[in-house]
Order: C-alpha cells, then sequence, then structure tokens
C-alpha cells in the first residue's frame, strides 16, 4: 500500500509534521493537507526535525507534496488524521469526499472520541485508533522539536498497517487493546492543563512534588472514574497506571530516579495545551478533562479537582493573555 500510494497527513500541524517529515525522510511518499501558513513556512524553510537526543533531520520542501486544497487525498494510501479534536468532523467530511474508499485512516489525536466521529462520517472505511505518546513544539522558521520520548501505538488490523507506518526514528506498534491504551494517555494527558495554567516547562514541573501531588490527586479522580466505568488504562511505560498517584507523591530524588528510567524529557518541553493558551487558541480540555468528568458523571463519581481545573482553563481562553502562571495552590482555591 506504502509502496505506490502516498501517506498523506490530513491536519499537519506539530504532530503531523513531525510524523510525515520523518515518513519522508525514511523514503516514504508523503503529502501534507496544511494551512496556508504552514504551507508557506516549510516552501521556505524547509522541515527541520529535532529530538531530545539531539538528533536532527532536515528536509527539503521538494521532498514532500504540500497543499490547502483537500483533493490531495485522491490517491492515499494511508491517512494520518492530526487535526484537533473539534475539527474531527470537518476533515472526515473532506476524506469522504476526496479519498479512495480503501484508504486506511489513522487518527493521532488526543483524547478517545475521534475515532467514534470518523466512523460515523465514513461508514464501512477502514479506521483506525492510534495514540501518540510524545509532545511536538512548533519552534518556527519549519522547525518542528520532539521533546518527549515514546512509541507511537495503533489498532491491529489485516493490513498490517502499523509496520507499512514504522520507520527509523518513529517507531509504529500494533496494539490489541488500542482503547486501554488511549484512555492511559488520557490520564496522563491531564497533566497538559496544569502545564497550561503554571506556564512552567514539563520537566521543572515534574521535578517539583507540590505540581506532582496535584497531578497525582487529579489523576486519582480520573482513574476512579476510569474504574467506575468499568474501564482499564493501559500505561505507556513500565509503570502501572494504578501505581501513578502514589510514585507522583514521592520525595523528589525517588521520584526522579524512577523517570528517568521510564521516560526521556525535553528541559524545555512544553505541553499542546501550553502552546495553544499562549497562542490565543481553544484548547481541548472538553476532549480531555471533559471525557473524563463525562464518565464521571455518568457513573455518580466526584471529581471537584478536575471540574476546578476545567474552570480555569476556560477562564485563560476566555482572557487571552496565555497561560496565567498560578501556583499549585491556587489551582487547588486555597490562595
Amino acid at each position: 500500500m506504502v509502496a505506490d500510494r502516498p501517506i498523506v497527513v490530513a491536519g499537519a500541524g506539530a504532530i503531523g509534521c513531525f510524523a510525515g517529515g520523518m515518513l519522508a525522510a525514511a523514503g516514504r511518499r508523503v503529502a501534507l493537507l496544511v494551512r496556508p501558513r504552514v504551507k508557506t513556512e516549510i516552501e521556505r524553510f524547509g522541515l527541520l526535525l529535532t529530538d531530545f537526543d539531539g538528533s536532527e533531520t532536515k528536509l527539503d520542501a521538494g521532498q514532500l507534496a504540500l497543499s490547502e486544497d483537500p483533493s490531495i487525498l485522491h490517491s492515499a494510501g494511508i491517512v494520518l488524521v492530526t487535526v484537533k479534536s473539534a475539527d474531527t468532523a470537518a476533515v472526515a467530511d473532506q476524506i469522504a469526499q476526496h479519498a479512495p474508499e480503501d484508504a486506511v485512516i489513522v487518527s493521532l489525536q488526543n483524547g478517545v472520541g475521534n475515532v467514534a466521529v470518523l466512523r460515523e462520517r465514513l461508514g464501512r472505511r477502514s479506521v483506525l485508533a492510534g495514540m501518540v505518546p510524545f509532545n511536538v513544539i512548533a519552534m518556527g522558521d519549519g522547525r518542528f522539536h520532539r521533546s518527549t520520548s515514546g512509541d507511537i501505538h495503533i489498532g491491529e488490523d489485516p493490513d498490517n498497517t502499523a509496520a507499512a507506518l514504522s520507520v527509523s526514528g518513529l517507531t509504529v506498534r500494533a496494539s490489541r487493546d488500542i482503547t486501554g491504551v488511549q484512555w492511559g494517555k488520557l490520564i496522563i494527558n491531564l497533566n497538559n492543563a496544569l502545564s497550561a495554567l503554571s506556564d512552567m516547562p514539563l520537566a521543572a514541573q515534574l521535578a517539583n512534588r507540590d505540581w506532582r501531588r496535584l497531578f497525582a490527586d487529579q489523576m486519582a479522580e480520573g482513574l476512579a472514574a476510569l474504574k467506575a466505568a468499568g474501564i482499564v488504562p493501559v500505561s505507556s511505560t513500565p509503570i502501572p497506571m494504578s501505581w501513578s498517584p502514589t510514585l507522583l507523591r514521592l520525595p523528589d530524588t525517588i521520584f526522579s530516579a524512577i523517570l528517568g528510567r521510564t521516560m526521556k524529557i525535553d528541559p524545555e518541553a512544553r505541553s499542546s495545551m501550553w502552546q495553544d493558551l499562549k497562542q490565543g487558541r481553544k484548547t481541548e480540555i472538553d476532549y480531555l478533562q471533559g471525557a473524563v468528568i463525562a464518565l464521571a458523571e455518568q457513573n455518580r463519581v466526584a471529581v471537584p479537582l478536575m471540574r476546578r481545573i476545567v474552570g480555569l482553563i476556560k477562564e485563560a481562553e476566555a482572557a487571552g493573555n496565555g497561560p496565567p502562571r498560578l501556583t499549585p495552590q491556587q489551582i487547588r482555591g486555597l490562595d
């Protein structure tokens, strides 16, 4: 499938440009469906993909097909959906209109509800759920920086799409329990809001026990909601998800020793929600904390901290002044 038909990244932002660029660097035929600003940036500067380990990959604009027109989907063998959750329905309609019936659609998005939206609008087409564990920061001038570690997971399928997408520097693994993997990532992504509210790099935030305790308390609420709903989240690290709140509450030196063995984080890594507040965009809070709150309501589980965090993010969105630089005490409502 990949050998004679292109992989099209639908809605290539930070994750999409990084994934598409790594695939192109490995010799895959890649097309990016992008916004005008991103198209102009790549045409001018090319793509520079940098990594937390210090490596970098440079591509000329001519190594990828770039377009603002969804007709670029017309010959796709695989479509990687990387748009924000709120844009899923719109991009699904573009795929339905332009992509071949036998193209495999892979959602590489935050949250757990996007695949249902895609399947509803794409009928009998093959749609696979996916999970991207790492963060990518758009640095400007065509540079996209991967700031945390981890392998992409997608659902198993007869065509072994995971193997077709796995290349050097971008490992993609097939998962038999992709729903559990997605919920596990969502629980970890609850920290995105804390990163955005603090205006701190992830590494500095995780090095601070007060912030970790806040994350642990929010995670405990989320795990309780999932347990009540009968959902078992799958950890993307060797550490079981149920242990995470306890580990987060450990003293700094012990926690740092454990984290260093399970995950690599660039000192300047930031969350996508932080980027959204910084650039005055609407966040995905309704698709992260919002999804857990919906489960909690269905199963009568109290999640007061999570509800407060949602309120603070929405206040920051409305204010339009970027990350508000709150303290853990302010987020808890104690100061």
